[in-house]
């Protein structure tokens, strides 16, 4: 038993290093302050078909980020300041190892009280600004969570940043990998209640590759 399950473990890892060297899609948002590229991940094939999928019918054109914390991320992905949204959720692909380092994509949805299977939502998603912490207070943070952070983890989020207390929480589906300056140019507006920006921050999508 124990060597067939060690067995199924490491097809699983060889099957994830697989679907990680396939070509990853790549989408262009255009936003009112400038453009950004994110990729796509094949470890969540759900989020990454459904956010084609929107991509290709229009639906995040004219859709604006109606929910901006500079230190922490922008979340955008729906109409008439996130009122509105795809009307659906998805199932939760939250994968061990998947952080929310700075320039993460990642699915908002509803918190555990009303949502404990953590489905996202359909077409709200948020890219991670966040901050570096120091070695000292990842441990901190992990014995809070009860999930220590690895080295990796630990490199990542004290020399590049992000937000680690996310990590297990939400699904990654992907990541930024150009328009950093942009990001900083969005999490940086002036926003006023329920952290909505003074002024509206649009985009329009496109898939590139």
């Amino acid at each position: 038993m124990r060597k067939l399950i060690v067995c199924s473990l490491l097809l699983m890892s060889m099957m994830m290093t697989a679907q990680a060297q396939e070509k990853r899609t790549k989408v262009e948002i255009t936003t009112s302050l400038g453009v950004m590229v994110v990729e796509l991940y094949n470890e969540t094939p759900i989020h990454r078909d459904n956010f084609i999928k929107l991509v290709k019918e229009g639906f995040y054109n004219e859709s604006d980020f109606h929910r901006i914390i500079k230190g922490f991320m922008i979340q955008g992905g729906g109409h008439n300041g996130g009122m509105k949204d795809a009307g659906y959720t998805i199932e939760a692909e939250i994968i061990p190892g998947m952080m929310h380092k700075r320039g993460a994509l990642a699915a908002a949805r509803k918190g555990d009280q009303v949502n404990p299977e953590k489905r996202s939502s359909g077409s709200q998603f948020y890219i991670v600004d966040g901050r570096t912490f120091s070695a000292a207070e990842l441990k901190m943070l992990g014995q809070r969570m009860g999930k220590p952070f690895s080295e990796e983890q630990i490199k990542v989020y004290s020399e590049t940043g992000g937000a680690p207390h996310l990590d297990g929480e939400y699904t990654v589906f992907g990541e930024l990998i150009s328009g950093f300056d942009v990001l900083d140019k969005i999490a940086s507006v002036q926003t006023g209640r329920m952290d909505k920006p003074n002024e509206a921050v649009t985009m329009k999508a496109r898939i590139i590759e």
